[in-house]
């Protein structure tokens, strides 16, 4: 007899179907998965970064078993109906393991509902004030009552069938807004220097990213890939913790490391991005000089 297959990661973690939504139509309850993991109740959740718009490579990654998946719609050229698409593929391919995080391209409302209207949580980026963070979070919300301006989609739930409530009190709408997580990203200096304002008067912010790439570039600094020692960087990230602390906010960020690195990143975010399309197909190139090396001629 041939001895047994090792177990897979599929068959010891439901991963995040303990937060699936009473449809995969609906968002998962991915505000408590985010709470949880800050409670530390559960892990971190560990996702993967989709740059590519690729529904093919979507449909092959979420039966992994990722807790979530970062969407690129900000630097990746799609229709609303690829990036829907995208969503529905991770939800339903994954059999509701893996929570779809679309990163709407600005603070457009528009965005913000399609994304939303497919059953995504959201990632905001560049937010710097006050006003802007009251405008996407009303843009997220249903509910004069909750300070929100999104408009309800008729038909986007079919009235028996997908627009179940959750708790059964509530219509569904007012449970979404429990549902569908917000993510911000501070790029700018600016934005840090605005965190704290923006943490008190705009507390249903879930989860928050320090966009370091775009922040030392946009503070003058060498990009090298979000990472320095520069006095004035590393005086502006240290404020940024210390206003995530202040206002015990979740926080989650890249790490692409394994071992102690990712042991160490995990201690103080409740998510991490720990893979991505786009880099799997970027190491083709080594292996291609390597292939190149490896059959060249003698001379």
């Amino acid at each position: 007899m041939g001895s047994k297959p090792p177990i897979t990661e599929n068959e010891v973690s439901p991963g995040m179907q303990a937060y699936m939504g009473p449809s995969l139509f609906q968002p998962h309850f991915a505000r408590r998965a985010i709470r949880d993991a800050y409670e530390k109740k559960i892990p971190p959740l560990i996702g993967y970064y989709a740059g590519l718009s690729s529904i093919p490579i979507t449909r092959f990654l979420a039966p992994m078993g990722y807790d979530m998946v970062w969407i690129d719609w900000e630097h990746t050229s799609c229709g609303v109906e690829t990036m829907t698409t995208l969503v529905h593929e991770t939800m339903f391919m994954s059999g509701g393991r893996t929570i779809p995080f679309v990163r709407v391209p600005g603070h457009d409302h528009a965005a913000i509902g399609f994304a939303l209207d497919a059953g995504a949580s959201i990632v905001i980026p560049q937010i710097e004030t006050v006003e802007q963070a009251k405008h996407v979070v009303s843009a997220a919300k249903f509910g004069r009552a909750n300070g929100g301006t999104r408009s309800v989609p008729p038909f986007r739930l079919l009235p028996g069938v997908t627009d179940m409530s959750a708790d059964r009190v509530r219509d569904v709408w007012q449970n979404v807004n429990d549902q569908a997580a917000i993510m911000v990203q501070i790029e700018s200096l600016e934005g840090i220097n605005n965190l704290d304002a923006i943490l008190t008067e705009v507390p249903d912010i879930d989860v928050v990213w320090l966009g370091s790439l775009d922040c030392r570039v946009s503070m003058g600094l060498p990009a090298d890939f979000g990472q320095g020692s520069e006095p004035e960087w590393l005086a502006a990230v240290a404020k940024f913790d210390s206003i995530v602390k202040k206002h015990n906010k979740p926080r989650a960020g890249f790490c692409l490391g394994v071992g102690e690195e990712l042991t160490k990143m995990a201690k103080d975010n409740v998510l991490l991005v720990h893979a991505a399309d786009v880099l799997k197909l970027y190491e083709m190139g080594t292996q291609l000089v390597t292939a190149r090396l490896a059959v060249a001629l003698e001379k």
